[in-house]
């Protein structure tokens, strides 16, 4: 480690040290809980002091996945596995398309489950992740970091900013490298850690919230959401079969059999099923009525009213 690098992780609130903390590992058991979930109840105050530039971000980022571009996080350790989990949790929840979400973590998959050294540093490694998803203007690009200087996520949101992509840095710290780098700074603040230096706490969990309201309210703006129903939920066990049944009962106040029919009937598909029941279309018409609208169910629910179905 260089005397500059040194000298930069000082200035930086998640790298601070806290003098008050320095008998912690003397504490009780109970009380190092107390103190750890004192800390966790600041984040979402944190988060909360940043909403305008979140949806502001996130009405950006919906608007290019609409005209067909993709959403791609990119980040290192923990926020490379933060990116990297909201990305694999999209397509089970919102039955997005693959590759519509990517989460990139420097030293691709095996830096999930282990530590790849030196990974985090190599800002070519970034652009070679980037351009072998051939990035183009058509998408947005989230690098995450907690300190906002980690090189794999600036030179991310660099390339992918020169390449005409929307940018988001979503950092933990104040006028961060990573923030300057992006259109789109959120640098959310939770100051220094319990465990100094240790960025999965606070600075993880700030992250794992602001890319669960980029990722929710995208697709809410995609229309991949009636109402408060996941619509879209993809069927893939017992547990989500019963879920997909209970969303159309809740949607439509259709009885047990009758819901069981229409789903059955759209292949286990839950915006169909519902159109079907509240509108008395048949499946195939149903079906294509959604296709016309962009797979919108409200849009599609309009247009059945409006044709007096």
């Amino acid at each position: 480690m260089t005397d500059d690098l040194r000298a930069r992780l000082d200035t930086l609130a998640t790298e601070a040290f806290r003098p008050e903390l320095a008998d912690l590992d003397l504490l009780p058991t109970l009380r190092i809980a107390e103190l750890m979930n004192g800390e966790d109840r600041t984040v979402p105050e944190a988060v909360g002091r940043l909403l305008p530039e979140i949806s502001a971000a996130v009405d950006a980022i919906a608007d290019r996945l609409a005209r067909g571009g993709r959403l791609v996080y990119a980040g290192a350790g923990t926020a490379g596995r933060v990116g990297v989990l909201d990305a694999a949790e999209c397509p089970p929840t919102f039955s997005t398309p693959p590759g519509l979400v990517v989460g990139l973590i420097a030293g691709g998959p095996e830096a999930v489950l282990q530590a790849v050294e030196g990974a985090e540093d190599d800002r070519g490694l970034a652009v070679r992740d980037l351009d072998g998803l051939r990035i183009t203007a058509a998408d947005a690009v989230i690098g995450v970091s907690a300190s906002g200087r980690t090189p794999y996520a600036v030179a991310a949101v660099e390339h992918a900013r020169a390449r005409g992509a929307l940018t988001v840095g979503l950092a933990c710290t104040d006028g961060s490298e990573l923030g300057a780098a992006a259109e789109h700074p959120i640098e959310v603040v939770v100051g220094p850690e319990l465990l100094t230096g240790s960025t999965r706490l606070k600075a993880g969990t700030a992250q794992k919230l602001v890319l669960n309201m980029v990722s929710t309210i995208t697709m809410v703006r995609l229309g991949r959401t009636y109402g408060n129903l996941m619509v879209d939920l993809r069927a893939t066990n017992a547990k989500l079969r019963a879920r997909c049944h209970r969303i159309v009962t809740l949607a439509t106040g259709a009885g047990p059999a009758a819901v069981t029919r229409a789903l059955d009937a759209a292949d286990g598909e839950v915006k169909p099923a519902i159109l079907t029941l509240l509108t008395g279309l048949a499946p195939a018409d149903a079906t294509a009525l959604l296709a016309a609208h962009a797979g919108r169910l409200r849009a599609a629910l309009d247009a059945a009213a409006a044709a007096g179905a």
